[in-house]
């Protein structure tokens, strides 16, 4: 396991979220992208009229959703979910009215949407962003979502102050939430993408936002989640 604490109350993880999560106390919430188990962990590269598409190579992580044990230390976590791709885990997930929806703006061979499941109440919401938005961001994932998703994913929420997602990926809720303000935890297991995760949280601490007060660099000293 390796840990990188990237600024006050921002820290990144180089492991399995399997072992690392019981070790952490209770965050105020979780907010991540699980593998879907659909094997989009790789794809060719195309051209086309929308620009085309990297290439990526097939991993192996999103061969097969992750097990219910890993959705109970989930639901343990935190007082408070957004789980995206909730529609592929809707038999390990208590029943929600609140669920959120990503529309892509595209209709094309991909899906025109996304869903994400959330434990809190309340009515179904829509955020409406091209998938294009992804090239402003600069893709470096096969499942990469927008930044704008995910800030907006966490502002669902009852202003949670710590985010944790244990499914970091290349870091994009990290930036989010470093973005708005908050604490961040990520956790992730491939090397690769934790360093891509590390880089881009990195950067958006140093950009922030002009109205919102930007983490303090990291104090070196014991780990304190």
């Amino acid at each position: 396991m390796k840990i990188e604490h990237i600024a006050e109350g921002v820290t990144c993880i180089l492991g399995d979220c399997r072992e690392v999560l019981p070790t952490l106390g209770r965050v105020d919430a979780v907010v991540t992208d699980p593998p879907y188990g659909i094997g989009k962990d790789g794809q060719k590269r195309t051209t086309g009229g929308h620009g085309g598409r990297k290439a990526y190579d097939f991993m192996g992580w999103d061969a097969t959703r992750p097990d219910p044990k890993v959705f109970m230390l989930l639901l343990e976590a935190g007082r408070q979910h957004v789980i995206w791709g909730g529609n592929y885990f809707a038999d390990l997930l208590p029943p929600s009215g609140k669920w959120l929806v990503w529309d892509k703006d595209q209709r094309i061979n991909q899906s025109d949407g996304e869903l994400a499941w959330t434990s809190e109440p309340g009515a179904l919401r829509i955020f409406d962003l091209n998938r294009v938005a992804l090239m402003t961001d600069g893709a470096e994932h096969p499942t990469q979502k927008p930044v704008e998703v995910m800030r907006w994913s966490i502002l669902q929420l009852d202003n949670p102050q710590t985010i944790l997602d244990p499914f970091m990926g290349s870091g994009t809720t990290g930036v989010a939430a470093v973005k708005l303000g908050r604490k961040f935890i990520g956790i992730e297991i491939e090397p690769k993408y934790f360093d891509i995760a590390c880089r881009r949280i990195i950067e958006a601490t140093r950009q922030g936002d002009m109205f919102i007060e930007k983490p303090k660099p990291a104090v070196q000293e014991a780990m304190k989640l």
